[in-house]
């Protein structure tokens, strides 16, 4: 760390304020696989984004109605967003969120992403040096959102993949974890003011049940705190066997003035370039002093027009859109969780979102998050770009999201690697995963024997020959999608 003397205190620690989720992120920029301009590039498996819907989305972004232009559009709005737009979400979130009655236009709010809304929200509820209650692993962005402008701090109810307790499945939320790391931190005379719960949840794709909902809403109003709920893949559910069930579809909720419920298009609608956002609360006072911040992360009209149009076309979003990402979305996630029982790597077998959490724990000797930061670079130099457990603050080390919402023939060139040297094998690590069908993938999780070959460079030979021997793009064509 080196400090700049240009730059005050806080801009010195936003300087330096990247992990390796954003080293990871400018790497890929600066050498961005393309197949015409750099095929030998780095294959992005770390970003969320879904890549399989642009034909979908620019078809739909292009037509006639999307051209409004009209001189409100061109001028100053209402800081909460144009009042036509947040009606539409309103309408949307009443359908889509199974909402009992219909919810108010008066209370949702318009920002450019999600990311603005957690900074806005922490800096609105909690004080400078306050904290924010959320259990790990989580997506580590949120950090930074809460951190660079409120000051505000992340207090974490670790989980891990052991089953024990009241715990039936690995990486469970329940309410003990949330009240000793509640407890923990007071003890230390740090004063908590929210939780935030992600449903469906990144990196795990664990879907909350409503009696799960409803524990983690009174355990919230037993404290007093607000909770922040973002659902931004609640529409990125791609098996029908999978039930998602919204804050905002729950008969009573336990503390309405204290519960906010956050959501975008860039996810769902894979448009992860369109920068919106939106919040639902029931609270004026919250809702008026976030509105307050919307000056400085505003979306400009023309594209709330877009906006409200697409979250408008109720027919085009059920028979067309929803139909095929859904479809592509499930034909992707299979394509991958196929190759890794195949190469014998354990990853929970969730149906949400764009992301598996896969265990590659016994490509490490000792267990350490040093020698887990040296296996992501090892990925990262042979052309991909995976997210390692650290970054999600995930307890035990070994553990990585891999992406697979993108197109198969940049799946079958990432998992391309060019032969690796030998990894050091795992030797006495506790701690292990409890595999079971329904959450883990298959076969008991073997410890690795030194002397055998259990090491990267043959996950990656035996990734190389099953993708060269596989016949799922000739069984699966563009055409079956469209």
């Amino acid at each position: 760390f080196r400090r700049s003397p240009y730059l005050s205190a806080r801009g010195n620690i936003a300087s330096v304020f990247l992990g390796s989720t954003e080293e990871g992120y400018t790497a890929y920029h600066a050498d961005k696989y393309d197949e015409e301009k750099n095929p030998n590039g780095i294959i992005n498996f770390g970003t969320s984004e879904n890549k399989l819907c642009f034909d979908l989305m620019s078809k739909r972004l292009t037509q006639a109605d999307m051209n409004l232009m009209e001189p409100p559009l061109l001028q100053y709005p209402d800081w909460k967003g144009h009042m036509f737009l947040r009606e539409e979400v309103a309408r949307f979130l009443t359908c889509y969120c199974k909402a009992p009655a219909p919810l108010k236009a008066e209370n949702v709010i318009v920002l450019n992403g999600c990311g603005s809304l957690f900074s806005a929200l922490a800096t609105v509820l909690c004080d400078p040096g306050e904290a924010v209650l959320i259990a790990t692993p989580f997506y580590g962005g949120i950090t930074q959102s809460v951190f660079l402008y409120g000051n505000v701090k992340l207090v974490y109810a670790y989980l891990d993949s052991k089953i024990t307790g009241t715990s039936t499945r690995p990486f469970q939320l329940t309410v003990d974890k949330l009240e000793k790391a509640l407890q923990d931190a007071r003890a230390e005379g740090v004063t908590v003011r929210a939780l935030i719960l992600l449903n469906p949840q990144n990196p795990l794709g664990d879907i909350y049940s409503l009696s799960e909902l409803q524990d983690y809403l009174e355990f919230a109003k037993r404290h007093e705190l607000h909770v922040i709920v973002d659902e931004i893949y609640m529409l990125s559910v791609f098996d029908e066997s999978t039930t998602f069930h919204s804050v905002l579809g729950m008969d009573r909720l336990p503390d309405p003035q204290r519960t906010h419920v956050m959501w975008g298009i860039s996810k769902d609608f894979a448009v992860s370039g369109i920068r919106f956002g939106t919040l639902y609360t029931e609270n004026q006072d919250v809702a008026n002093a976030v509105a307050s911040l919307c000056y400085f992360h505003g979306v400009c009209g023309p594209v709330q027009h877009k906006v409200a149009q697409l979250l408008r076309d109720r027919d085009w979003i059920n028979q067309v859109y929803l139909r095929a990402n859904h479809a592509r979305l499930k034909a992707a996630h299979t394509y991958v969780t196929d190759e890794l029982k195949t190469l014998g790597v354990p990853f929970l077998n969730r149906n949400a979102g764009f992301f598996v959490w896969i265990d590659f724990r016994k490509y490490l000797r000792t267990g350490t998050f040093e020698e887990e930061m040296l296996l992501w670079r090892r990925f990262l130099d042979n052309k991909v770009l995976l997210s390692c457990g650290k970054a999600f603050e995930c307890s035990e080390p070994g553990w990585f999201r891999i992406i697979f919402a993108d197109k198969i023939h940049r799946l079958q060139l990432g998992m391309q690697l060019d032969e690796a040297k030998e990894q050091p094998c795992q030797s006495d690590q506790d701690g292990k995963a409890d595999s079971t069908d329904e959450v883990i993938f298959v076969s008991r999780h073997q410890e690795p024997s030194c002397a055998g070959n259990s090491n990267l460079g043959d996950l990656i030979g035996l990734l190389q020959q099953q993708m060269r021997s596989s016949d799922w793009l000739q069984k699966n064509t563009a055409e079956q999608f469209a």
